[in-house]
């Protein structure tokens, strides 16, 4: 069974039938579904995947490198959004999504042995091994939540911004004392108060919210605690935030890197038996489906993971493209705008607390 013979079939070209099957946005979906109900009918899966490859000299895939487990692509929603957006972009180019876990352990054997025909780089520590073996490849490229690099197009957020955001609506709310609760690579770990630790170096992103944070808190004056968890071990959140709670000087407020550290942090002050946000506010940061579903819902700064998935995808086709015609492409970076939402779990400090 051959392409022609689905073609003779159908009455149309060997090409059309090709397209059917490895590049859909070619045909108009009645003529596509009439190959595809043909093909079935006669018994053909479609093109051999390695001899299709070899002809055209593309895999018809791309790879996402991750620093983290895949375990948490699939659990954080805020991951599973960004993923499910650059996977609907991508399929109507026929183009599947490769997984590159990081976490592996040869963690650069994804990255060297996957056939693909370029890569997102979504969220990855600097250092990582399989990043520079990427590079190495000298296919597309496209950084999502990286630091700017010269001829790779980049996709981020304003974090800077909508960390400013943040302070400057505790502050707004009269609060003076105020914790901040985020992540290092490398350390150090654990609670910092005088001086806070220097603004990090190992996470584009938490760099970018760290200095936002402290674009409102330094001019206000205020000297933040500052509470420094390893990457993603929100299991240590708990230890943090009490240390920080029985502090004579303990925070009235409290800036969180992300919702989901924001929903550890709101459960532990309430085992304490404080309450959010009478006795301390709390805001997260993404606009996770979790701030809305949380008791008091959470006062967070939106990013839009959809349109950043999408943007993620029109960058990296467009790369591909221009790798294919031996053209160069004009390298653009991509910042799209945060939005505070405030919500119920911040509100004015309590007039007895330490830092009202």
């Amino acid at each position: 069974m051959t392409l022609q013979t689905i073609a003779d079939h159908v009455g149309v070209s060997r090409m059309t039938v090709s397209n059917a099957f490895s590049r859909p946005d070619q045909l108009s979906a009645a003529l596509r579904e009439r190959v595809l109900a043909a093909a079935a009918e006669l018994g053909y899966v479609g093109p051999d995947p390695a001899g299709r490859a070899l002809a055209r000299g593309t895999t018809g895939a791309v790879g996402i490198l991750l620093t983290k487990s895949l375990r948490y692509a699939f659990a954080d929603e805020v991951a599973t959004t960004f993923l499910g957006a650059l996977t609907d972009e991508l399929a109507p180019t026929g183009l599947a999504l490769t997984l590159l876990p990081a976490d592996v352990r040869d963690e650069v054997a994804p990255a060297r042995d996957a056939a693909m025909d370029g890569a997102v780089i979504f969220s990855c520590d600097p250092d990582l091994p399989a990043l520079e073996i990427l590079r190495r490849r000298r296919i597309p490229l496209v950084n999502v939540d990286q630091p700017p690099e010269r001829g790779v197009p980049g996709v981020n957020i304003d974090d800077r911004a909508g960390a400013r955001d943040a302070a400057q609506h505790l502050i707004d709310l009269g609060h003076r004392s105020i914790g901040i609760l985020t992540f290092s690579l490398h350390g150090p770990h654990g609670v910092d108060v005088d001086p806070p630790p220097p603004v990090p170096t190992d996470s584009y992103v938490t760099r970018q919210r760290m200095l936002g944070w402290r674009d409102a808190l330094d001019p206000a004056g205020i000297r933040p605690v500052v509470a420094n968890l390893p990457h993603s071990h929100l299991g240590d959140t708990t230890d943090l935030v009490r240390e920080m709670l029985t502090r004579p000087d303990g925070p009235t407020g409290l800036l969180c890197f992300s919702d989901a550290m924001a929903e550890a942090a709101v459960r532990t002050i309430e085992e304490a038996g404080l309450r959010v946000p009478a006795d301390l506010s709390v805001v997260g940061f993404d606009d996770n489906p979790l701030a809305a579903r949380m008791r008091p819902r959470l006062t967070t700064v939106r990013q839009d993971s959809e349109a950043k998935g999408r943007a993620a995808a029109a960058a990296l086709t467009a790369a591909i493209r221009h790798h294919r015609d031996g053209t160069t492409a004009r390298v653009r970076d991509v910042k799209l705008p945060t939005e505070l939402v405030v919500r119920e779990s911040t509100a004015p400090p309590a007039s007895d607390a330490p830092g009202a």
